[in-house]
């Protein structure tokens, strides 16, 4: 009897193990850029599955934080892992992920504030486009979304206020720049030009933080993203993201706040996306 119900445990594990598919990632892609006139890299998740079907999937555009590229989420954020359990497990719709490279050039997600390095118009106008063209997405904005840690919690916040007619959910962790106060942020512009303008400056940080963004945001468009905003108690972002999460609740703006244990690390952001996937699931699936 004993050895029949390790035979039956056997072929039971067997059987999971065969169920419990894997996806793949891809890290060293690139597309050629007329915006920024360069190749530039991105990173790929593919759900289970991905090879054998033909069906079209949901979209995360998942931006990492700097000093990394579009391989941090796949080396120390272990993408891949923590994808196929949320899938395997029913936590998470399969979707593509996709990582690309804030990080060559001139590192962050916005243009540059004399035009001549235009990021964030590469990021809607060619890389968009060009995953839609070349995978099977959906691309209507109920199955896409934007997340991202740190600097790219900052590009996800101004991307998703610039463009709300685009994601159907966006997910700052730990964002820092876009939530940065005035005066800082014009020293470090007056800094890399010292000739910079008074006006020019304003303009432009009006254009790219997210407590300014959200206090001028259209009051009929407050409720076209789903937010979900986390931040370790550790972390000396956490304050602005609290401030962040306060301000959208006063004009309307639907979102979830976590402050958890933690602080500004890979292990933090590790755990946060899991709940990130559930999210955004969630914002993929009809009501």
């Amino acid at each position: 009897m004993k050895s029949l119900f390790i035979s039956f445990l056997v072929i039971f594990s067997f059987a999971f193990s065969l169920l419990a598919q894997t996806g793949i990632v891809k890290d060293n892609l690139s597309l050629s850029s007329k915006i920024l006139n360069m190749d530039r890299k991105f990173a790929i998740y593919l759900p289970p599955g991905y090879g054998t079907s033909e069906r079209n999937y949901p979209v995360l555009y998942l931006l990492h934080g700097s000093g990394d590229d579009q391989t941090g989420w796949i080396q120390f954020g272990e993408v891949l892992h923590i994808a196929d359990k949320a899938i395997n497990e029913g936590a998470a719709t399969p979707m593509i992920i996709v990582m690309p490279d804030a990080d060559t050039g001139q590192r962050g997600y916005f243009n540059s504030i004399d035009g001549k390095f235009r990021y964030e118009d590469f990021f809607f106008g060619e890389l968009i486009p060009y995953i839609e063209k070349n995978y099977r997405v959906r691309s209507e904005k109920r199955y896409r979304a934007i997340a991202g840690l740190s600097m790219g919690g900052g590009g996800t916040i101004v991307y998703a206020l610039h463009h709300p007619e685009l994601f159907a959910a966006a997910c700052p962790l730990s964002a820092g720049n876009g939530l940065q106060d005035r005066e800082t942020t014009f020293q470090r512009y007056k800094t890399s030009d010292p000739n910079l303008s008074d006006e020019k400056y304003e303009a432009y940080f009006k254009q790219h933080n997210g407590f300014e963004l959200v206090n001028s945001f259209p009051a009929d468009k407050a409720t076209s993203t789903r937010w979900y905003i986390d931040c370790g108690d550790d972390d000396p972002r956490c304050e602005n993201n609290a401030k962040l999460h306060t301000m959208m609740n006063q004009k309307g703006i639907p979102n979830e706040f976590r402050v958890r244990d933690g602080g500004h690390t890979w292990e933090y952001w590790r755990t946060a996306l899991p709940q990130v996937l559930t999210f955004i699931s969630q914002s993929f699936h009809q009501f």
